[in-house]
């Protein structure tokens, strides 16, 4: 691999903390060099650490395999429930060179079930509450984040987008305007626990170790996304840091049964969401593709969604570190991820031909699609962020494309560091 192709990522980072100063509200306002430095210094670190260092890696790693050890928990209740469709063993012999058949929803997507039960469990006995703060303590130190911002920034990697916004609810309507966007951009570059474990089943044949790349995904783009977030929503001078001030969050439970209990039915409506949208998603872009091909053909094919969001977002992708021959297909999966939803693009990731994307390219795009940034995630967090504090609603509704750019901006430069440090 020639030194610029290895280091292009680096261009990629100024170009990406340039278009998130070119949405700024205020450009004549940044938030400071050093502290710029700092921020794009921790993801250097946190990538290097995770990534490159053996011991670390190996820590992480553990998640995989225990990730493995509910996956094969949960398919005996689904295998239980749903027969050889959800794992059991067939009742019938396959032809020869012929593979079982994988049923996403009945063999896949049952661990969000599982998982937002143990979510709830764990923050019930507080092991997630703890790991949270711990997060929240290490942004504030290392940052200068508030309290409030850095509470948050912690729950997104652990909860979802409607789930973590609950853990921050008794400050929504303290928290500055900057403060409400750092906090939504850092929704928006995470994804939650479940989603996570999902996301990284989906992407094991193709993507090893996918379930601690996923980790170090959402842990990288943390600082990401406060710094996106920082130049595109500044903040004013006599803006006051929203400190925590007491425990005050509404997930509680009565007891563990209660939390299991609850969070088997956060899940369950979770599991039913993901069937929903991927049914939508994969039907509307059916349409559009179809209205799209009654257009003349372009290089001899038919237009298609995919192919305008290869050639819309290949430069993109080639200046966060992917050769330029894997440029259309890498931006494609990012513009599916963007507009419609990052499990659609990781599912179509994770069934490329062979020797589409290159190791290399297929972790940068790994990295740089783990967020939920997408356009229904926006209308998604600020209906939530507008339900538990009304009187902010009309302020979150102005900053939900904002967040939508940044979060997706915060990937993207994950990505960009991942490509640094591999090779």
């Amino acid at each position: 691999m020639e030194l610029f192709d290895q280091l292009r990522g680096i261009i990629g980072l100024a170009a990406l903390m340039g278009l998130a100063w070119a949405f700024s509200e205020n450009r004549a306002r940044l938030p400071g060099w050093r502290w710029m430095a700092g921020a794009l210094a921790l993801q250097g670190v946190l990538a290097v650490l995770i990534v490159r260092v053996p011991a670390v890696w190996a820590a992480v790693g553990l998640a995989n395999d225990a990730v493995a050890a509910v996956e094969q928990a949960t398919l005996k209740g689904s295998s239980y429930m749903f027969g050889y469709l959800g794992g059991a063993e067939l009742p019938f012999a396959l032809r020869e060179g012929a593979q079982p058949p994988l049923v996403i929803a009945f063999q896949i997507l049952p661990l969000v079930i599982v998982f937002s039960a143990l979510a709830a469990l764990l923050w019930h006995w507080g092991v997630l509450r703890w790991i949270v703060n711990g997060l929240s303590f290490l942004l504030r130190r290392s940052l200068g984040v508030s309290g409030v911002v850095g509470l948050s920034g912690g729950a997104s990697v652990f909860l979802g987008v409607v789930e973590a916004p609950l853990v921050t609810r008794a400050w929504f309507g303290r928290v500055s305007r900057a403060e409400l966007f750092q906090i939504m951009t850092l929704t928006m570059a995470t994804i939650s626990g479940a989603i996570l474990v999902l996301y990284a089943t989906t992407l094991r044949a193709v993507v090893p170790d996918a379930t601690g790349h996923m980790i170090a995904a959402s842990l990288i783009s943390l600082p990401a996304a406060l710094l996106v977030a920082r130049l595109m929503v500044p903040g004013t001078p006599d803006e006051s840091a929203t400190e925590v001030d007491g425990e005050a969050s509404d997930l509680g439970y009565a007891s563990s049964i209660d939390a299991v209990i609850k969070g088997t039915m956060d899940g369950m409506q979770l599991f039913l969401a993901v069937i929903a949208v991927i049914i939508t998603v994969f039907a509307l872009v059916a349409l559009v593709d179809m209205a799209l091909a009654l257009l003349p053909l372009v290089e001899g094919e038919a237009l298609t969604l995919k192919r305008i969001f290869g050639w819309a977002l290949a430069p993109l992708m080639w200046l966060i570190g992917v050769p330029w021959a894997e440029a259309q297909a890498a931006g494609a999966l990012m513009g599916t991820k963007a507009v419609l939803n990052e499990y659609v693009a990781y599912l179509e990731l994770a069934a490329l031909p062979a020797g589409t994307l290159g190791p290399r390219s297929q972790l940068i795009v790994t990295y740089a699609l783990c967020g939920v940034a997408n356009l229904a995630s926006v209308g998604l967090l600020v209906s939530t962020i507008g339900t538990l504090c009304p009187e902010r609603r009309a302020e979150a509704a102005g900053l939900g494309m904002k967040s939508w750019i940044g979060g997706n901006l915060a990937t993207a430069m994950t990505g960009a560091w991942i490509g640094l440090v591999t090779w």
